[in-house]
């Protein structure tokens, strides 16, 4: 990507609409719209820096369409470059013709994320803050449009940033005694090193666990419904989402694969997932339907584990301490035991929350009871959580270099190798907002973008 070059494409999602912006970053941006653009009365127009202008596109002595024309100049615009936007009417026609002007005048076609690219390379955001714009756009509930706009609006960079000053703190301390070797001065005891190595490790560590749900709140919290065959999991699919999405019979083992729908809750997306009867069974596509709900019941966050009101003892063994390989799959996740067909009942059962699929009792309750226990397990405030593979990674690095500091203070070592691991745990944090980065992680970052983006 030629940063010098001045690029153009279409920033609105395909397709037709009423409107559609094309838009121009370059240092010839302006001058390249104002020789396609005359004024209503025929006149030449002159672009003013963040003012709209009413204008027609011409195609040489051919009229192509009725414009409004808003320049930005640098560096006051999103891409830190002159910046013009056009909005013309949203036929695909129209849009390929106007981008086929503009590059026929001295532009080229924008690759993937290259306008957002720029704004990190003029400094305009930082690494973290474009990725973030990725996920702003692809934000499909109200708590991931909360997640990417925290970190577009530099939350998640300021909370690296503080831990980037403790590390850089920390070798300083010990580069400070390198500079009196010869009086054999400590400016701080291993002890207090080890304190701020544990403390660093504590909040890098924290960082790391909350990727699990993070990423789960940016995809949809996967939840799985489990439990015997027969006690009403597709039912209750149908009745959470509304829809008759699963095949429900009396039959017991109707479903034997995995049925997945989405609904968003409480600004929360989540993913429901019905899930074959878990029994012991001799039948071959009955054993890869309950294989496959052992599966999904591993990578869920949530479980709503279904038990039959009317038969409650029968199906608890299931997920007794006894049934090890069964039990194994509620630990660490958060578990709704809901006791189905209360219909059929006249008393409560303790522990868990009474439902009736097939009547539509309880399923509010149900459905506020996820959303409860979810949002308790979300930080507090302005909390910030890991959403990105890619951050995770850097993250595990970090730990890695405080996991070297700590053997080199158990083994003795000088104030100078302790700085080693030091500054490579400060590099891997620098590759998170862009402080340190190389030209492979900015293609694969920026390849990921929509063209217009």
């Amino acid at each position: 990507m030629k940063q010098t070059d001045t690029i153009c494409a279409v920033s609105t999602p395909p397709g037709v609409g009423g409107i559609a912006v094309v838009r121009l970053s370059g240092s010839r941006s302006q001058e390249i719209a104002q020789h396609l653009l005359r004024s209503l009365s025929g006149k030449p127009v002159r672009l003013t820096d963040h003012k709209a202008c009413h204008a027609q596109l011409f195609d040489g002595d051919a009229f192509v369409d009725d414009v409004v024309a808003l320049f930005f100049a640098a560096p006051r615009s999103f891409t830190g470059d002159d910046v013009v936007e056009l909005s013309c009417h949203g036929s695909v026609y129209v849009q390929q013709r106007v981008l086929m002007v503009l590059c026929r005048e001295g532009a080229r076609l924008a690759e993937p994320g290259e306008f957002t690219m720029r704004a990190f390379m003029n400094g305009k955001l930082n690494l973290s803050q474009a990725e973030a714009v990725a996920d702003l756009i692809d934000s499909r509930t109200e708590v991931a449009h909360q997640l990417a706009v925290s970190q577009l609006r530099g939350g998640y960079a300021a909370e690296l940033e503080v831990l980037r000053q403790q590390f850089i703190d920390m070798a300083a301390l010990l580069e400070l005694e390198l500079d009196f070797t010869e009086e054999d001065l400590e400016f701080a005891s291993r002890q207090n090193i080890r304190d701020m190595v544990a403390g660093l490790r504590a909040k890098v560590q924290g960082l790391v666990d909350s990727f699990a749900m993070g990423n789960a709140l940016k995809h949809g919290i996967p939840v799985a419904i489990i439990g015997a065959p027969n006690v009403g999991k597709s039912s209750l699919l149908n009745a959470l989402l509304n829809d008759d999405r699963a095949i429900v019979s009396s039959v017991a083992g109707t479903t034997r694969d995995t049925i997945e729908e989405t609904m968003t809750i409480g600004g929360i997306l989540f993913r429901f997932i019905d899930t074959a009867g878990l029994h012991e069974s001799s039948d071959d596509v009955e054993q890869q339907g309950i294989q496959r709900s052992l599966k999904a019941a591993e990578m869920a966050k949530v479980i709503i584990l279904v038990v039959d009101a009317s038969r409650p003892d029968k199906d608890a063994p299931l997920f007794s301490s006894d049934a090890k390989s069964h039990n194994n799959l509620l630990n660490d996740k958060i578990v709704v035991t809901v006791y189905n067909k209360s219909d059929l009942v006249n008393a409560d059962i303790a522990g868990g929350l009474m439902v009736s699929a097939k009547e539509g009792r309880g399923i509010q309750e149900l459905r506020s009871k996820v959303l409860r226990e979810v949002e308790s397990r979300l930080p507090e405030g302005d909390g910030v959580m890991l959403t990105n593979v890619r951050h995770l990674e850097a993250m595990h690095h970090v730990l890695e270099a405080l996991g070297e500091v700590d053997k080199g203070l158990d083994a003795g070592v000088t104030p100078d190798l302790l700085t080693v691991d030091i500054r490579d745990a400060l590099y891997h944090l620098g590759t998170i907002t862009g402080k340190i980065t190389s030209e492979e992680v900015l293609t694969s970052i920026f390849s990921r973008f929509c063209i217009g983006k």
